[in-house]
């Protein structure tokens, strides 16, 4: 017999997969804002990262911000400013493989995505 595999939960809510998000603070990213990357979960759409421009996450004030090309803010009502997107778009560039490989389960645990980020240099 083959071994067994365990299928991994998949969030049913928003409130499951805010749960399952990883905050990434500026001491982490370099950035000067909170990034949070999640895993897919039970979305429809393209691999997005949030920003939250203060420490504590407050869902109606966060950007959500596509991360491959072109790199842009999602949503009509605009967070971040030109400068902000600049620098989240470098560090985006910098770790693209692993914000993606985290959103499709390849890489599984949140530990193990942080651990592999780069923060970006001034």
């Amino acid at each position: 017999m083959g071994a067994r595999t365990i299928p991994k939960p998949v969030p049913e809510s928003d409130e499951d997969l805010l749960f399952l998000m990883a905050n990434l603070s500026p001491r982490l990213t370099g950035l000067p804002f909170v990034v949070w990357i999640s895993p897919r979960g039970n979305a429809q759409h393209a691999v997005r990262v949030k920003v939250s421009l203060r420490p504590k996450m407050v869902p109606s004030e966060m950007a959500s911000v596509t991360v491959e090309p072109p790199i842009k803010e999602i949503g009509d009502a605009r967070q971040l400013s030109a400068q902000q997107l600049k620098l989240l778009r470098e560090w985006i560039d910098l770790n693209r493989d692993v914000i993606v490989k985290f959103w499709n389960g390849e890489i599984e645990y949140s530990d193990e995505a942080i651990a592999a980020l780069k923060p970006i240099r001034d």
